[in-house]
């Protein structure tokens, strides 16, 4: 077991507490960390530190804060093998995800500072010609950021990209599973010149306590990445105080297989989604709906996809997947197979732990075919390496199949016809619709329908959520 203990950063030191909790490597199953775990107090100092900053913060200029984010920027590529390495570890990620994870923190952070300076300030037109109206952007105040496990540095830029950019101060809180390269990401920020509490980083195996991150009054936005009974609970918890929420949460994505496809584009796109990052992806094809005409056609394609992907974490030759991020993970993706076998379901492939890695929470990528848009392995969210396959005709209404779900996040189409594909796309109630093609960028607005969330991550509207919109009307 390790001896040291990684600190916490609050107000640009190191902290150290009472307790501490290990951080598990999901490929090996052996502690690669201890990390100390913030108490009450710890939350509370973290909190005065991103108030106490943010007056000077939000008032420095912003081509200075400009300077400060460029040279973490640089820091952050110089590191980026040792942050990918850290990434690898407490994740058990393949190294070209981890590494991706690296241009996805940079490209946020590039990206926000760019577009803080396209930030429009609106000149409003006055019947009366007496008035000059305009309205002002500025800083919101302080930022409390909640990241998921599963791309723990990504997660980061969306978070902090529009935090530094914006002239915000943040604490941000990463998953007790994956603290460790977010945490060394956040040495670099002082090394940087980021002045103290501005960002401020702590880790906690313990809900309760971070429960005093949201029930505080000094927070101005709680943004979070996570489940749909995570993001409910924590508005509840927070409704201490007026905050606005930036929050997105469970997907349940359709990806519809119209019978002009390209199959065999099609089938490859979406297995190499579904199984990417051992498919524990918000946007993640939860379910493919495929016509009955190309049904056979496509499970075909499909497997001899999935089953070429080698199971493993690191530098491993791929396609690779990696393992879930916990064993309670790949036992419900053993419960799912389960109860959809006994409801008709087939296994097309995979469906087991395999044999080999011996050790790690790895599970094998699986196919199911019959599976029926009643059972629950098509209902709820599965963030897991199962694709459920659902045979539908033309008698079908493949548009409300898709849409009988409370979640909202993000659905796939695949048709080379246009009219279907607009038809589509007007139909589907789902934050984004991607048309034969996967596609999700920094710059490109990613927000949730009903039960999948409120607010956005990524793009200039995100952005201004971190910002007040005031308006001011001077008398000429």
């Amino acid at each position: 077991m390790p001896k040291d203990v990684v600190a916490l950063i609050i107000d640009g030191l190191p902290v150290s507490t009472a307790h501490s909790f290990p951080v598990v490597d999901p490929a090996t199953e052996e502690i690669i960390a201890e990390v100390a775990s913030a108490d009450e107090d710890t939350v509370r100092a973290a909190l005065t530190a991103a108030e106490k900053a943010f007056g000077p913060w939000s008032q420095t200029p912003p081509a200075e804060r400009k300077a400060v984010v460029l040279r973490y920027v640089s820091l952050l590529e110089h590191e980026g093998e040792r942050l990918a390495d850290l990434l690898v570890r407490e994740a058990g990620k393949p190294y070209e995800t981890a590494a991706y994870e690296i241009t996805c923190l940079v490209t946020s952070l590039r990206y926000f500072l760019e577009e803080a300076e396209r930030l429009r300030q609106d000149v409003i037109h006055d019947p009366t010609g007496r008035f000059l109206h305009y309205t002002l952007r500025q800083p919101l105040g302080i930022v409390v950021g909640f990241l998921a496990w599963n791309y723990p540095l990504l997660n980061l830029g969306y978070k902090l990209g529009p935090v530094l950019a914006s002239g915000c101060t943040a604490v941000i809180k990463p998953s007790r599973h994956t603290p460790l390269a977010t945490l060394a990401a956040g040495e670099l920020l002082g090394e940087a010149g980021l002045p103290p509490g501005v960002v401020n980083i702590i880790a906690c195996d313990d809900r309760a306590v971070t429960n005093h991150l949201l029930q505080s009054p000094l927070p101005a936005l709680i943004t979070m990445i996570g489940s749909t009974a995570s993001g409910v609970e924590l508005m509840a918890t927070a409704a201490t105080s007026i905050k606005h929420f930036s929050l997105e949460l469970g997907g349940n994505a359709p990806a519809i297989v119209y019978p002009d496809a390209d199959l065999a584009d099609a089938a490859q796109r979406i297995v190499d989604l579904k199984f990417s990052n051992a498919g524990q992806i918000c946007v993640a094809p939860n379910r493919a709906l495929v016509h009955a005409d190309v049904y056979e056609d496509f499970l075909t394609l499909a497997t001899e996809r999935a089953t070429a992907f080698k199971l493993g974490s690191g530098k491993a030759k791929g396609p690779l997947m990696g393992p879930l991020i916990t064993a309670e993970a790949r036992e419900h993706m053993l419960t799912l197979v389960g109860e959809a076998v006994a409801a008709g379901a087939q296994i097309v492939c995979g469906g087991r732990r395999p044999q080999q890695p011996e050790r790690g929470y790895f599970f094998e990528p699986t196919i199911l075919r019959d599976v029926r848009p009643d059972m629950r392995v098509a209902q709820q969210e599965i963030f897991g390496p199962i694709l459920p396959v659902i045979r539908y005709t033309d008698e079908d209404d493949v548009l409300a199949i898709s849409n009988d779900t409370p979640y909202g996040l993000a659905a796939y189409v695949f048709t080379m016809n246009l009219s279907t594909a607009l038809r589509a796309a007007e139909g589907l109630q789902f934050g984004s619709v991607c048309v034969n093609e996967p596609h999700f960028g920094v710059h490109l607005p990613h927000s949730g329908l009903k039960q999948s969330g409120v607010g956005l991550d990524r793009s200039s509207y995100s952005l201004e959520e971190y910002l007040t919109l005031k308006r001011v009307s001077l008398r000429k």
